[in-house]
């Protein structure tokens, strides 16, 4: 995919050596995509950085749901972050906001500074921001090395004209990157009309589980919940075809 960079979100190992194989740039590593992507824990990040040699971004948030942290949740992001940089990681990515909507700027400064030297991504949280152009101007004096957003809507086609526009707005001093429902029918489409020179996007495919002993009367999450016996995995055959849709 000539001039444009693409990273894959994933959730494994595995998904990091697909990345590699299928011709991916970075990859963003996650636990718990159903809820837009967790810490992944220890043992995932150490085994993922050894595995591939591409960069890993690690994912810093502590749960799902809102960005408005505690105390307690801030430690814990700090923890976090000293970890990925003792694992070699390639990058944090994480996104806070204060309870009025715009960028918390005293704890986003402070990740930073805990981040660096590693490249430093502010993550979606900046879709449910209350003004788009204030929150880039304020992560642009941060120094933020990318942006990944949707353009504050559902999905990157629907938010292609203020993605377009916030990246004519940042002017190279940070990368606006587009991620959120990314597929190989509108790629080409989002990169034209968006003149992104970085892409993020998720590219998985159910695979059904090896148990040949089942009990279909037992769950192990609430009433929203994947089937126990089937799980999304990143292909290297997904990504490529995103890959080679992007021309």
């Amino acid at each position: 995919m000539t001039g444009v960079i693409s990273e894959i979100c994933i959730d494994s190992v595995e998904g990091a050596i697909a990345a590699e194989q299928a011709g991916a740039n970075r990859v963003e590593l996650c636990a718990n995509l159903l809820e837009g992507g967790t810490t992944p824990s220890l043992g995932l990040m150490e085994t993922t950085i050894a595995r591939t040699k591409l960069p890993v971004q690690v994912m810093i948030r502590p749960r799902g749901g809102d960005f408005l942290y505690s105390d307690i949740e801030i430690e814990a992001m700090l923890r976090d972050i000293a970890a990925a940089k003792a694992a070699r990681a390639g990058g944090v990515v994480f996104g806070c906001l204060a309870a009025d909507g715009r960028i918390d700027a005293k704890l986003t400064e402070r990740l930073i500074a805990a981040a660096r030297p590693l490249s430093v991504t502010f993550h979606r949280a900046f879709d449910v921001a209350r003004d788009p152009v204030e929150a880039l101007q304020t992560l642009i004096g941060f120094g933020i090395d990318r942006l990944l957003t949707s353009g504050q809507e559902p999905s990157v086609l629907e938010g292609a004209p203020l993605i377009r526009r916030l990246i004519e707005l940042a002017a190279g001093r940070l990368i606006v990157m587009p991620g959120g429902g990314i597929t190989v029918r509108n790629v080409a489409r989002i990169i034209q009309e968006t003149g992104a020179s970085e892409i993020h996007f998720a590219a998985l495919s159910e695979s059904p589980s090896g148990m040949i002993h089942r009990n279909p009367n037992v769950f192990m999450g609430g009433e929203l919940r994947p089937a126990e016996y089937a799980r999304l995995v990143t292909t290297k055959a997904a990504i490529r075809s995103v890959l080679d849709a992007a021309g």
